[in-house]
């Protein structure tokens, strides 16, 4: 599979932070996007609602400059921050009203976060994602008992 370098870069932080268990989808430094920028929280100024799509001003500003953090647009880092929040099962944007998992930093759930992050992570550069996520992530489901 061909890669671009944000790609690679990206992953490898965000494979580093999982297995440190040190991904927090609640913390703009310790989140996919908090993450793939080394724990700056700045990027939380592109847009008024954490995990929303909209550019706020000086989102927009940003990214009518091209300006790019990690190699990210603005734009593409709140859809990488969007999917990642989405997968990890939250209602977005995050507001205290809404539905939050009640153990946020749960490997599972995280997990689940992550998967979503690399299928957009895939998309905004042109890469098939045939690439088993847990496999990239050495990391295994549970599966989970049912009883009858």
């Amino acid at each position: 599979m061909k890669t671009t370098p944000r790609f690679e870069a990206a992953v490898q932080k965000l494979y580093t932070a999982f297995h440190n268990e040190t991904l927090h989808p609640e913390c703009c430094s310790q989140c996919a996007v908090g993450t793939i920028l080394e724990g700056n929280d700045a990027w939380k100024h592109l847009s008024d609602h954490h995990g929303s799509y909209q550019l706020n001003y000086i989102g927009k500003v940003h990214e009518m400059m091209g300006r790019r953090f990690g190699g990210y647009l603005p734009s593409e880092l709140l859809s990488i921050e969007n999917a990642f929040l989405q997968g990890c099962s939250y209602q977005l944007p995050l507001r205290h009203s809404h539905f939050s998992p009640s153990n946020p930093k749960e490997k599972e759930i995280v997990f689940d976060g992550l998967c979503a992050t690399v299928t957009v992570l895939c998309k905004l550069d042109g890469i098939k994602n045939t690439k088993d996520v847990s496999e990239l992530f050495n990391f295994e489901k549970r599966q989970l008992l049912q009883f009858s």
